[in-house]
């Protein structure tokens, strides 16, 4: 059972270059329980050619962006294994974020160190309940830049806490 009062999980958030099996990650975004955040592009492997303008759209991250700006699928692998090792990081799209990682491990040639759940896993039916009203108070409070992984992921655990708060 995880303590309550005062817990904050990490979060993991991933950005694509679309919605289908061909797709790959670009951005991952990491929210640590100690506040601190992690944001990186990734630079696509050669055989990663599959792009979709309607994430682009969504994400607003050009592939020419990648591809200037990127860094190595091994240096991302490496760098969220340091932030992350033994911990678990939760997703609010487990089913694709970690499709997405395990892409990014295999193609990195490396083992994963953390695990990776879902959010579900740790919320209460009363912090479902007034998840989304919350959320959106969250984002009108903070303005963040919006379908950016980081971000995405600080607004989750942003999110989590104020909805535990909202257990007592």
């Amino acid at each position: 059972m995880i303590k309550r009062e005062g817990f904050k999980p990490n979060i993991i958030d991933v950005e694509a270059s679309g919605f289908d099996p061909q797709s790959y990650p670009i951005e991952v975004g990491v929210a640590l329980e100690n506040g601190n955040r992690f944001s990186t592009l990734i630079l696509p492997v050669d055989e990663w050619d599959h792009w979709d303008a309607t994430a682009e759209n969504l994400h607003h991250i050009q592939r020419d962006t990648l591809m200037a700006h990127g860094r190595p699928v091994l240096d991302v692998a490496l760098k969220l294994n340091e932030l992350l090792n033994g911990k678990t990081v939760y997703s609010d799209g487990w089913v694709v974020d970690k499709p997405w990682i395990e892409t990014l491990f295999f193609q990195a040639g490396i083992t994963r160190t953390f695990y990776i759940s879902p959010l579900e896993m740790i919320l209460y039916e009363q912090q479902m309940e007034h998840w989304h009203e919350i959320k959106n108070q969250v984002i009108e409070q903070s303005s963040p830049e919006r379908h950016r992984a980081s971000s995405d992921a600080w607004v989750i655990q942003q999110t989590f806490v104020r909805t535990s708060g909202a257990l007592s």
